[in-house]
């Protein structure tokens, strides 16, 4: 064999073994990462794709980073978020739509159930801690400083020449949180007057109320970006929102009514986008911290309710409970309030079409 052909020879068996090991690092990486958005091995980088409802993207300015510095220290792996903030109800279409969150934050449990409905979430989302939800609060009124129309109960909203601001419920989970609570004071003050639930006195009372409605943005935080730009008297809103702007120093009075309903956020991972991109194990962790004592209370610090009982109690204080607090269940349960209020006949298209 000349040297021409020895140098040959051997330029081709190192091909060969070079090519094998890049099969070989090929097949370990397929093995170990995954197909699609944020698609990484485990040894490296993962991406975490976030769909959240408006209200909680000032929180997550603090509680994202502060779950890179655990899960790096606890994996030595690096997350990075891709985020997503959005009225609740536009944030659930977008998931359905091919938005692929791997993990989701909204504002009502009838909007993840749209996603549940479409085969995304294959997982029973209400098993586990605090049945899915990672944060509570009440809905209150918001007036400008020194409440100057003395704003004290619902049956205020309703005066004559009381300008009255809250989100759209067909964008927006919070405005249907707002209106379930204003339906519930109509319900909760013909109980008291007859001894019984009153569906038409609780119609004429939210219409009444509608009548003052000045604007109707697509999200609660639209909304509020409006009442501070001047637009209205009083805001129908989360009680975590007015906490939360007035630790940012803007003015408000919160008027907390005499009845008014429990708020309960839920969150969830998307099984056929995790499953997808490969992001079970760090999704279903990031989801774990949400309801941690750590990350409830910094949710409380922004004004949420906390669903974690530790943090509960020691953070009781920083609420103001109304007489009488009722949850969903007062008026049937989600499934019945969406048939009741919000399908095609249901009261409050009644009360839009003046009907």
């Amino acid at each position: 064999m000349n040297r021409f052909t020895s140098r040959r020879t051997a330029v081709l068996l190192l091909s060969a073994v070079l090519l094998f090991a890049a099969a070989g690092c090929s097949g370990d990486k397929q093995q170990n990462g995954s197909a699609g958005t944020g698609s990484t091995a485990q040894s490296g980088d993962v991406k975490l794709v976030i769909g959240a409802y408006s209200v909680m993207k000032d929180a997550f300015g603090v509680l994202l980073p502060a779950f890179q510095r655990k899960w790096l220290q606890e994996t030595g792996q690096k997350v990075e978020f891709q985020q997503s903030y959005d009225a609740s109800t536009t944030q659930a279409r977008a998931i359905v739509g091919g938005f692929e969150a791997d993990v989701t934050m909204l504002a009502m449990e009838g909007d993840l159930d749209k996603i549940s409905d479409a085969g995304l979430i294959t997982h029973d989302w209400k098993v586990g801690p605090y049945n899915g939800m990672i944060t509570r609060s009440i809905v209150v009124l918001g007036t400008r400083p020194g409440n100057p129309l003395h704003i004290r109960d619902w049956n205020d909203l309703a005066r004559k020449g009381v300008k009255v601001l809250y989100p759209n419920p067909q964008t927006s989970g919070g405005a249907q949180w707002d209106i379930n609570a204003i339906y519930g004071a109509g319900l909760k003050q013909s109980e008291a007057e007859t001894g019984r639930k009153d569906t038409a006195y609780a119609k004429a009372f939210l219409k009444s109320v509608n009548a003052n409605v000045e604007s109707m943005d697509k999200s609660g935080r639209a909304s509020m970006a409006a009442f501070e730009y001047g637009v209205g008297d009083v805001i129908v809103t989360y009680e975590n929102e007015l906490l939360a702007r007035i630790k940012q120093g803007v003015s408000y009075d919160i008027v907390v009514p005499s009845s008014s309903m429990l708020i309960e956020n839920p969150a969830a991972v998307i099984d056929a986008n995790v499953d997808k991109h490969g992001t079970r194990k760090v999704a279903e962790a990031f989801l774990a911290y949400l309801q941690s004592e750590e990350a409830q209370r910094v949710l409380a610090d922004y004004g949420f309710r906390p669903v974690n009982e530790q943090v509960a109690k020691e953070t009781a204080g920083k609420f103001k409970d109304p007489a009488d607090l009722y949850d969903i269940s007062y008026l049937g349960g989600w499934p019945a309030v969406r048939d009741l209020l919000y399908s095609k006949k249901g009261v409050w298209y009644q009360v839009l079409a003046g009907i």
